[in-house]
């Protein structure tokens, strides 16, 4: 499982695919479920690979937000979603209040928003007995 980016716009897309493509990076593309596409790149990139891929990223967000906020359809709806990987390596996507979406990315990249909420859904699935501050068996 590699790391997946979100888009709602084509061409926002395509650009990130081919920023990736210009540094070697192969990448992945599908519908998203619920509205938009998913753009999949593999783990393990090497550091300025993913700094500046993560950059970008960025970058594309703030201008994707621009033009959502100037779209009156989209404005009209408020939801946000974020990808959460379960145990089994599904993924899926959870809603949250997009008050609470902002203010994650105002302070987490994609990723680390994507770390956060998987790791909460797998401490949903196997949930721990007793006190948290035991050592776990092995």
């Amino acid at each position: 499982m590699g790391f997946e980016y979100m888009f709602f716009n084509e061409a926002l897309r395509d650009r990130f695919v081919k920023f990736a493509a210009r540094r070697g990076i192969a990448s992945t593309m599908r519908p998203d479920t619920i509205a938009g596409f998913v753009v999949e790149l593999p783990d393990g990139l090497a550091a300025e690979q993913q700094e500046a891929v993560e950059a970008e990223y960025e970058s594309i967000m703030d201008e994707q937000m621009l033009l959502a906020e100037a779209d009156d359809e989209l404005v009209s709806h408020h939801v946000a979603g974020v990808a959460v990987t379960l145990a089994d390596g599904t993924t899926r996507v959870v809603r949250i209040p997009p008050p609470v979406a902002r203010r994650l990315f105002e302070h987490f990249t994609p990723d680390e928003v994507h770390e956060i909420a998987s790791a909460i859904a797998q401490g949903v699935e196997n949930p721990v007995d007793g006190p948290l501050c035991r050592k776990p068996s092995g």
